[in-house]
């Protein structure tokens, strides 16, 4: 069984048990539902997710191109939903929050028209890299939305950025066996230099916003 030889590593992880119950009862299924709450919900990582689906394919219980598809459909149609929610936003109805409480999001309205001026000209470019990026990569799409990037480009950026980061996971899980916790102990501080980045300078943003620049555009 897949649990029995998960739990021959060091730790106990209740989170990590309920991910192999799930990837055992529910196989492909379960590592795309899986990677779909990744992208909503970020708490259930990636990093342990793809890894142990591949470590499942190296032990001959699942395929690695069935695991490597599953996760990145999963992962993909997470990215949509963001997507979708930045085109409900859109830049104008942001455009007006900010210019009432712009202080909390730390945007004026002409700091929302620079940015969808800049995902106009580089948001192939900035979706890809943000998809493996460990922190950002569930939140790129709401930008590119509100931005109103068109869906095609989009969804042919996001595709390659995601397959990257699923291949990468899946193939350490698969190379690794055992082992494959270790992918999760290399990205999780990553993701979390990068969280804690993000919210020093959110504070500092907060605390330096202008208050007369929220009102402007």
């Amino acid at each position: 069984m897949l649990s029995r030889h998960a739990r021959l590593l060091p730790e106990e992880d209740p989170l990590v048990d309920w991910i192999v119950t799930a990837i055992e009862r529910t196989g492909y299924l379960g590592v795309f539902l899986l990677m779909l709450i990744d992208n909503i919900f970020p708490p259930i990582p990636s990093e342990v997710i793809m890894p142990l689906a591949g470590f499942a394919a190296a032990r001959g219980q699942l395929s690695l191109v069935g695991v490597f598809l599953a996760g990145t459909a999963g992962s993909l149609c997470g990215a949509l939903l963001w997507y979708g929610v930045g085109c409900w936003l859109g830049r104008e109805r942001l455009r007006r929050f900010t210019a009432r409480h712009g202080r909390w999001l730390t945007l004026s309205p002409a700091e929302v028209d620079r940015a969808g001026t800049w995902f106009a000209q580089r948001g192939g470019v900035t979706v890809l890299v943000g998809r493996v990026i460990p922190g950002v990569r569930s939140l790129i799409s709401v930008p590119a939305g509100v931005a109103g990037m068109p869906l095609t480009p989009f969804l042919a950026y996001s595709a390659l950025g995601t397959v990257v980061w699923t291949g990468l996971l899946t193939g350490a899980g698969y190379g690794l066996g055992e082992n494959y916790r270790l992918v999760g102990r290399f990205v999780e501080p990553i993701g979390n230099g990068v969280l804690i980045l993000a919210m020093l300078l959110y504070l500092y943003r907060v605390a330096t916003f202008e208050r007369g620049s929220d009102a402007r555009g």
